[in-house]
């Protein structure tokens, strides 16, 4: 585990703590090297990451910073290991280098066996599993506007100090940040939404809330027309996917925190010209959004049953 004292890679030492088959080799804290921590009742001692012994791991996790996770998996590949990198270096664009992309019910078939997996976002993931059964049948109005509000607990921006993050400026308080429609996230969404060929704009605002974990992203999409049964677009894809739950009433965040699921639901929208659906998401952005999700690639990658280890 390369990059453990962050809110994902502590996350994912927990998940690797109870795994009923991964064993944790090491986790590195390269600031924190030498101190010792006690996850899911077993003591743990940061380790450099220089000092990482990668030969030792048949599958290695990084959750280092975006820019340094990219190198870092790749000599976890030379080293004859499998990576999942949870970082945005070598996601769809992000990265000239194409490798298997970790959003497994969308991508489940290139991820077996594969020496490197791009995890995907928090954002994103809410974001693509609202949007893909639409996209898959053609039911976006074209050249349509697609909009995106969706808002994270604090600990989707890191663990890092920041003045804005402190609590007095974080309780009580709800804003939007990212705002220009330039987020960080977004070239990861349309990149996506290229492969399915569609023509459509997004417009991408996150918001901040006052609390620790959880993403609700709520979602505008124009038509070409109102299917008479909404819910059985979602239904259809991902009626064997036991991490994608499909319900009648707007999904709440206290449904999804500390479970490795995707909440949805959709709901026509009166009183407009334009055919209009809202589609709405909940995921825990440390679970679904991050160390779950990449548990779950890990296994599909090796072969295991992909619900092994993880909350539903």
């Amino acid at each position: 585990m390369l990059g453990a004292s962050g809110y994902a890679g502590r996350e994912l030492c927990q998940l690797l703590s109870e795994h009923p088959v991964f064993d944790l080799a090491f986790a590195t804290a390269h600031e924190r090297r030498g101190e010792r921590v006690t996850v899911g009742g077993r003591e743990l001692r940061y380790v450099a990451t220089d000092d990482a012994p990668l030969g030792d791991a048949e599958l290695v996790f990084s959750a280092l910073p975006h820019g340094a996770s990219g190198v870092w998996v790749h000599r976890v590949v030379q080293e004859g290991a499998h990576a999942i990198d949870l970082s945005s270096d070598l996601r769809p664009g992000h990265s000239e280098v194409s490798v298997p992309y970790g959003l497994t019910e969308l991508t489940r078939l290139a991820l077996p066996g594969a020496s490197l997996v791009a995890n995907p976002g928090c954002y994103p993931t809410a974001t693509l599993i609202a949007l893909a059964p639409l996209l898959a049948e053609d039911l976006i109005m074209p050249g349509g506007m697609v909009t995106i509000d969706a808002a994270s607990g604090v600990t989707g921006a890191g663990n890092s100090p920041k003045a804005e993050l402190l609590f007095g400026e974080v309780t009580e308080n709800y804003r939007a940040y990212g705002v220009g429609n330039d987020h960080r996230h977004l070239p990861e969404m349309r990149a996506m939404v290229t492969k399915y060929g569609r023509d459509l704009d997004l417009i991408f605002t996150p918001h901040l809330l006052p609390i620790a974990r959880g993403i609700l992203a709520t979602i505008t999409v124009p038509l070409r027309h109102l299917p008479d049964d909404l819910l059985g677009i979602w239904k259809r894809h991902y009626a064997n996917e036991p991490f994608v739950e499909i319900v009648s009433e707007p999904p709440q965040l206290r449904d999804v925190v500390r479970r490795n699921v995707v909440r949805l639901s959709a709901h026509a929208v009166a009183h407009v010209r334009t055919p209009t659906i809202l589609v709405l998401a909940a995921i825990d952005n440390l679970m679904k959004g991050a160390a779950g999700q990449a548990i779950q690639n890990a296994n599909v990658v090796l072969g295991l049953a992909e619900t092994s280890g993880l909350p539903v």
